[in-house]
């Protein structure tokens, strides 16, 4: 019998087949009791700043509504069905985390007057985030939304539009596609600035064009044309809220939105709300698309050149590489999520380049945009992801997004041998057929690796993806800083940020986008005294999600705080969570574990140039940071290559293994896809172009010739390497990663 605290999950089967988790009561309400007095204790929320009778008369509240709950009771007792909500989301830290904002309800509910919480409650007032753009409202602006299928030259027809523009805006949701429309605008005699959340390039500061991850679009400057790509992210749970501000704030005269049909009735009511022009241009794939009746069976001999696999764990991704190398004797390039976006173009380059031996890709869903990919063929490993909580099957518009990419109508290299007005290098998906390409050619399949795959797919590959029935939203930096006002310092900022999504008010058309990583760095660097509501909303909105609270990310977070709030100590060297020594380890006799470390000092690295543009004054070393980011990237690079040597070394030829079991750890099996996410309005850096004349050479393993004891510096690099890196004066340009284009 369970006697512990906390709750069971149990799976039930819906009407509709669905397996969804179902938490049954706790059996033991002495054990409830107890264990919620002693997290209660644990958590010292102002408990010293507090009176006592106060603390007491919540810790007595919770545990008698526990103790009177049963399962049939839960819907009348929030707290208690919020705390199981909270522990399937995220165990006993969610759990802990729950209480504490219970805590701090408690006491709102007893400082707060009635005029204080009708303040709030106008502050919470979300229904209208037209408004939030005053100056866009004042432009008649004219829509044309292109939507289709992948590959049908929706975003190639919004581009040439573009082109044709003397001022103008592109919006992408990856930096290599901002970088891609960046390079192609600049190729064509169109002056266009880069701006990124970790990159700028300024061509010119009076250029007329600026290519942006959407998060970074500019909403305060007025351009002739804009375009915003992959407009059905604008019901992203998490990332929507920036295809929402960029489509209600863009000065621009003409809107373009690029996107799948599913969009149409939600614009329609967007642009019917804010006064504007609407046009809807349809689009049909230009090369043909077909589900394969058979699978391969599990028996990798069947791949065959331009075959592509995809998984959704990094551990089934490495796997398959390794057996497919072993079968086949062929190289394999992979592509996913928490690899850097250069070394996914690379990998990539490697795959389409038809001279050298990388016939097969595996891939995860990161492929399902921002790549140019020559994929003959697309066969998925497994339809079901883990979600962060449980195994959930992937959506049909994600299964048809990434089924797509299958018969390339022209790829980039078809693409720079045909004319300039029939070109496009940004994105695969913005093409024209080239002459001498047959459909044929460019037929597309799709199938699966196992049997009991292939039916789901078939039944999603004709089946319609439901509409988008909102668009996300988030509570602007000037509320969110009006609001916190009305809360004494010491209240944590994630209780503040979950209060105001609680109590929003909003249309339904609109959602406001989870908080998810903002309250998970909110709580990490809540230790930090003397930031600013402001420093922390920058903080919330990094690239740096957390998954565990032992991250090792929320290290790095509360150091990087430490220094904003001591407005000291912000050298990359000197900042010990950042492990500069894998710049010193061989390749070659790395541990198995050297490429996750690279990625996520990469990871580290890019934080570190984010926070750069936003307090320069701070991380004063972005240059130097630019520079070792390139070596990460160098090494990530050299490990994949090394990995198929050694794999094409083996004897072992053993065909396709017994399935790797996935039910592995979460936080090992997840792939982050986080690329661009946050948005901040304070960019204080511009990076200016690096001089290419100084090449900088160091030992990456230095040891003193006396005593043979490697010398080691705060962030543990040796001595003499960071002599090295702090000597120097310029900084020679990283190499721009190989592309298709």
């Amino acid at each position: 019998m369970y006697h512990g605290f906390w709750p069971l999950p149990r799976w039930h089967r819906s009407a509709g087949g669905v397996l969804t988790p179902k938490v049954e009561a706790p059996r033991d309400l002495l054990s409830v009791q107890e264990r919620t007095a002693v997290i209660i204790q644990e958590l010292g929320v102002v408990q010293k700043q507090l009176k006592e009778p106060e603390f007491h008369n919540f810790l007595q509240d919770v545990l008698a509504t526990l103790h009177q709950s049963t399962e049939a009771s839960r819907g009348a007792a929030p707290i208690v069905g919020s705390l199981h909500h909270a522990f399937l989301e995220r165990g006993e830290v969610g759990l802990r985390t729950q209480i504490k904002y219970a805590y701090y309800s408690f006491l709102a509910s007893r400082r707060f007057t009635q005029s204080n919480l009708q303040d709030q409650a106008k502050l919470a007032d979300l229904r209208y985030p037209a408004e939030w753009y005053p100056r866009a409202r004042e432009i008649q602006r004219s829509i044309h939304l292109h939507v289709g299928p992948t590959n049908s030259g929706k975003t190639y027809h919004a581009l040439k539009r573009l082109e044709q523009a003397s001022s103008g805006i592109y919006a992408g949701p990856l930096r290599l596609l901002a970088h891609e429309v960046y390079t192609r605008l600049n190729t064509s005699g169109k002056p266009c600035n880069l701006i990124t959340g970790d990159e700028r390039q300024i061509v010119d500061n009076d250029a007329g064009m600026s290519s942006c991850t959407v998060e970074m679009v500019p909403v305060n400057k007025t351009v002739d044309v804009a375009v915003i790509d992959e407009i059905q992210m604008i019901g992203h749970e998490e990332r929507g809220w920036a295809w929402t501000q960029a489509v209600m704030g863009i000065q621009a005269k003409e809107l373009h939105l690029c996107g799948e049909e599913r969009t149409v009735p939600l614009i329609k009511e967007l642009a019917a709300a804010m006064g504007d022009d609407l046009q809807i241009h349809h689009y049909k794939r230009l090369s043909p698309l077909k589900t394969m009746s058979a699978s391969l069976q599990g028996n990798l001999s069947k791949l065959r050149k331009g075959d592509c696999l995809v998984a959704f764990t990094k551990v089934k991704i490495h796997s398959l590489k390794r057996d497919i190398e072993i079968t086949t004797r062929k190289r394999v390039a992979v592509v996913y999520g928490s690899l850097p976006p250069e070394i996914r173009a690379q990998q990539a380059a490697l795959f389409n380049n038809p001279d050298n031996d990388y016939d097969i890709l595996v891939a995860s869903d990161a492929i399902g945009m921002g790549l140019n990919l020559s994929i003959k063929r697309i066969i998925f490993c497994t339809t079901v992801k883990w979600n962060g909580r449980f195994r959930e099957s992937i959506e049909i518009s994600q299964i048809k997004q990434i089924a797509g990419r299958a018969g390339r109508y022209r790829t980039a290299g078809q693409a720079a041998e045909t004319p300039t007005d029939q070109s496009s290098s940004a994105d695969a998906h913005i093409s024209n057929m080239s002459p001498d390409v047959s459909p044929a050619q460019t037929l597309g399949l799709v199938t699966s690796l196992e049997r009991y795959e292939l039916s789901v797919i078939q039944k999603a590959m004709i089946a319609e993806a439901d509409p988008i029935m909102s668009a996300g939203i988030f509570p602007p930096d000037d509320i969110i800083v009006r609001f916190a006002a009305y809360f004494p310092p010491s209240t944590s900022f994630s209780y503040i940020l979950t209060r105001l999504h609680d109590i929003s008010l909003l249309n339904s058309r609109f959602h406001l986008c989870v908080l998810k990583d903002r309250t998970r760095i909110a709580d990490a660097i809540e230790p930090v005294k003397n930031l600013t509501v402001r420093d922390r909303i920058i903080f919330c909105a990094s690239p740096a999600g957390t998954k565990d609270t032992d991250d090792p990310m929320i290290g790095l977070l509360r150091a990087l705080a430490e220094c904003v709030a001591s407005n000291t100590g912000g050298g990359i060297l000197d900042i010990e969570s950042i492990e500069l020594s894998l710049l010193q380890e061989d390749v070659a006799l790395a541990s198995r574990d050297f490429l996750q470390k690279l990625e996520y000092l990469h990871k580290a690295l890019i934080l570190y140039i984010w926070l750069s543009f936003r307090f320069a004054g701070v991380f004063n070393t972005q240059a130097m940071a630019f520079y070792i980011k390139s070596i990460v990237e160098d090494k990530i690079q050299q490990v994949l290559s090394q990995a198929s040597i050694k794999t094409r070394r083996t004897k072992n030829h053993n065909l396709y293994p017994k399935r790797i079991m996935e039910q592995n750890s979460a936080s090992e099996n997840r792939i982050s896809e986080n690329s661009d996410a946050g948005s901040v309005s304070d960019d204080r850096s511009i990076q200016e172009p690096w001089s290419a004349t100084f090449e900088p050479h160091f030992n990456l393993v230095d040891k003193t010739e006396d005593s043979g004891v490697e010398r080691k510096s705060p962030a543990g690099a040796s001595l003499d390497l960071v002599a090295s890196l702090r000597g120097l004066k310029e900084l020679p340009e990283p190499l721009e990663p190989e592309t298709t284009a």
